[in-house]
């Protein structure tokens, strides 16, 4: 019996240039990314806003796929892009997530119950520390942080995100880390705010 020939994935860019004339392939990239993207968003502003920015990230990204670079394979940066760019409208909801978050230590992203009762365990001072510290931040060295703290985006990733150059990404860094070192002393969570 003979092997089924393997079908090669597309990439992203690959994707999203063949949503031109073929809408539906978009698709293929809403299901790669979406869980990703709502995750990022339910952090930043709760889970309700993050369904509402979440599809329009997918909107947004569908209606400028023509202005997509097809040679990027991979379509996550712009899409955090998309996203940061949408949350600027709601800074006074996701400041308000971080000063509930230093409030309870329950983490808005957590969605099902054992995800709640795990927080609930092992939420700390630590946590409503943190996330006081968070909503004191600038927008832009919040946006930074997030990006590469809980999107694990690389510096040009999210200078291409952003539409920052990668100097004014690794300044807010800088800024953003020593902000929260100074708000963080007693804690000794320095590992995770080392510059690199």
């Amino acid at each position: 019996m003979r092997p089924m020939p393997t079908r090669a994935v597309l990439t992203d860019g690959e994707l999203i240039g063949m949503s031109g004339t073929q809408p539906e392939s978009f698709g293929a990239v809403f299901d790669r990314h979406a869980t990703t993207i709502h995750r990022y968003l339910s952090r930043r502003v709760g889970g309700t806003l993050a369904d509402d920015l979440t599809a329009e990230t997918f909107l947004t990204a569908f209606q400028n796929r023509f202005a997509y670079d097809g040679s990027r394979p991979d379509a996550l940066p712009w899409l955090y892009g998309i996203a940061a760019n949408l949350l600027r409208g709601h800074r006074r909801t996701e400041v308000r997530m971080y000063r509930a978050l230093a409030r309870t230590g329950k983490d808005p992203a957590l969605a099902s119950h054992d995800d709640v009762v795990a927080a609930q365990v092992t939420a700390s001072e630590h946590v409503r520390v943190l996330a006081g510290a968070l909503a004191r931040l600038s927008p832009g060295e919040r946006d930074v942080l997030t990006l590469i703290s809980q999107a694990q985006l690389s510096y040009p990733e999210v200078a291409e995100a952003l539409g920052i150059p990668v100097g004014t990404v690794r300044s807010r860094l800088h800024s953003a880390r020593k902000r929260l070192r100074a708000a963080l002393p007693h804690l000794g969570l320095s590992n995770g705010l080392d510059d690199e």
